[in-house]
C-alpha cells in the first residue's frame, strides 16, 4: 500500500482530498499541518483527519521560524507585491512546504499531495519547495486531475459520503490565515464590480468606519531592522505581531482589496486582512528614511521589488533569494529606532521617529543657516549638476543661428528596433 503526506489544513478541499486519496489510491494518508499561526480549532483537527480516512496527523509547530525566518526579512524588505499585497500566503508557503517534506521523508512517504489549484499560486510554491528538499518526490495535486469543478461540488462529495462540511455553504469563501495575515476569495467577490461584504468578510479587523471614534498612538522599536518591542514592552517576534493584530484591527487598520497578477498568467481578486503587517512595515520605512542614505535606499527600493516577486512566486530556496536577503541584512545595520504611529479609523499617520543613527542633522536641514551649510556652496553645485543641459541649450542656439535644424529621431530606425 503506498503511503501520501498530504498538507492538510482541515479546510474544504482537504477534507475532500483524504478521501478522494483513499479512494483513487488505495493509499495510507499521512496529514500533515504547519501551525504558522492561523485560527484552528487544534483540539477537534486530529479527529477531523482522522474520522476523514487519515491514518494520523502531524501538526507542526512553525510559529517561531515563520516569524524570525520569512517575516522579519519581508520587513527588510519592505517592498509589498505590485506595491500593495503583503504576501502573507506567500511567506508562509515555502516554511509548510518544507515542513511537509521533511515530515513525508521521515515518515516514508512516496508522494505528496496538496490542495492547491490548477489556476492558483500556491501550487507553484509548494511544488518549487518540495523539489527544493525531495527534488525525486512525487507530486499529487488532485484538482488538476479530479472531475470535481467547484466548492459546491466539494461539499456535495462530503454530504453523499456522510462526512461533515468543514464551513456554512453560505459563507465559503476560499480563506487562507496565518499570523501575518487572512485572505479571502471567491463567491461574490469574483466579480471585481461588487463592493466587497466587509461585516461578512472580516476576521481580524473591523470595518474602518465602526472603529474606534478615539486615535489611538503606537510605539515600535526596531534593532537593526528587526522589530523588538511594542509600546516599551519587549517581545519576542509571535506574540508582538500577535497583540499588534489586536491593536491594529480594533481600529481597521490593515484592510486591503486587490486585483493582482498571478503566476499563471491571470487576474485574480482578493481582499487582505494584515493589520499587524501594516503597522509594521509603515513604521519600518519611517525608520529607513531617517537611517539610510539616499544611494542604498534607492538601490534597496529596486532589490525589494524583486524580493516580492521571488517570494510571490515560490522561489524563496532559490540562489538570487539568498544572496538578496544578505544584502537586506548588510542594509539594516544601522535601521535602529523608535517609530510612533497614530491610528484612526483605518488610517496610519506617522507621530515621530528617532534613532541613535539617523541621518538627520538639524543644523543642516533647518531654515535656519548653520555652521555645517553654506548657501552660496549651492550655485557651483547647480553649475556643474547642469551643465550637461547647458551644453545642450547652447548646442540649440548654435544650430538655429546657422539655420540648421536639429536631426529628427528616424522613424523607420525606431520602428524596426521595435
Amino acid at each position: 500500500m503506498r503511503k501520501i503526506a498530504l498538507a492538510y489544513s482541515g479546510g474544504l478541499d482537504t477534507s475532500v482530498i483524504v478521501p478522494w486519496l483513499k479512494e483513487n489510491y488505495d493509499c495510507e494518508v499521512i496529514a500533515v499541518c504547519g501551525d504558522v499561526g492561523q485560527a484552528c480549532d487544534w483540539a477537534s483537527l486530529e479527529g477531523r483527519a482522522l474520522s476523514a480516512g487519515a491514518k494520523k496527523l502531524i501538526v507542526l509547530d512553525q510559529k517561531k521560524e515563520f516569524v524570525e525566518d520569512y517575516l522579519w526579512p519581508l520587513i527588510k524588505a519592505g517592498s509589498p507585491y505590485e506595491g500593495r499585497y503583503l504576501l502573507g500566503t506567500s511567506a508562509a508557503r515555502p516554511l509548510i512546504a518544507k515542513g511537509l517534506t521533511e515530515a513525508a521523508l521521515a515518515e516514508g512517504c512516496d508522494a505528496i499531495a496538496h490542495g492547491c489549484t490548477g489556476k492558483g499560486n500556491d501550487q507553484v510554491r509548494f511544488e518549487l519547495a518540495i523539489k527544493a528538499f525531495a527534488p525525486e518526490m512525487e507530486v499529487i495535486a488532485p484538482w488538476r486531475t479530479w472531475e470535481l469543478q467547484s466548492r459546491e461540488d466539494e461539499i456535495a462529495y462530503l454530504e453523499a459520503r456522510g462526512l461533515p462540511v468543514p464551513m456554512k455553504k453560505s459563507d465559503a469563501y476560499s480563506r487562507d490565515d496565518n499570523l501575518w495575515h487572512i485572505s479571502h476569495e471567491g463567491l461574490d467577490l469574483e466579480d471585481p464590480a461588487n463592493e466587497p461584504k466587509l461585516g461578512l468578510l472580516l476576521k481580524m479587523c473591523v470595518p474602518p468606519m465602526v472603529a474606534p471614534d478615539s486615535a489611538e498612538y503606537v510605539k515600535i522599536d526596531f534593532a537593526e531592522g528587526v522589530p523588538v518591542a511594542l509600546n516599551g514592552v519587549k517581545m519576542d517576534g509571535v506574540s508582538l505581531i500577535g497583540a499588534l493584530n489586536v491593536l491594529a484591527g480594533k481600529h481597521g487598520v490593515g484592510i486591503l482589496d486587490m486585483v493582482e497578477n498571478r503566476v499563471v498568467g491571470m487576474k485574480s481578486r482578493g481582499v487582505y486582512e494584515t493589520p499587524a503587517g501594516t503597522v509594521l512595515m509603515e513604521a519600518h520605512t519611517k525608520l529607513e528614511q531617517l537611517c539610510l542614505d539616499r544611494k542604498t535606499l534607492s538601490f534597496k527600493l529596486t532589490v525589494a521589488q524583486r524580493f516580492a516577486e521571488l517570494l510571490y512566486e515560490g522561489e524563496w530556496f532559490c540562489p538570487l533569494m539568498d544572496a538578496i536577503k544578505a544584502f537586506l541584512d548588510s542594509s539594516q545595520a544601522m535601521v535602529t529606532g523608535t517609530v510612533k504611529l497614530r491610528l484612526w479609523k483605518g488610517s496610519i499617520t506617522c507621530a515621530g521617529m528617532e534613532s541613535p543613527y539617523s541621518l538627520y542633522d538639524t543644523s543642516i536641514a533647518s531654515f535656519t543657516t548653520g555652521p555645517l551649510f553654506s548657501h552660496k556652496d549651492s550655485a557651483g553645485f547647480i553649475n556643474l549638476f547642469g551643465l550637461p543641459t547647458k551644453v545642450r541649450a547652447r548646442l540649440k542656439a548654435k544650430l538655429a543661428k546657422d539655420g540648421t535644424a536639429a536631426p529628427a529621431p528616424d522613424k523607420r530606425v525606431a520602428a524596426a528596433g521595435d
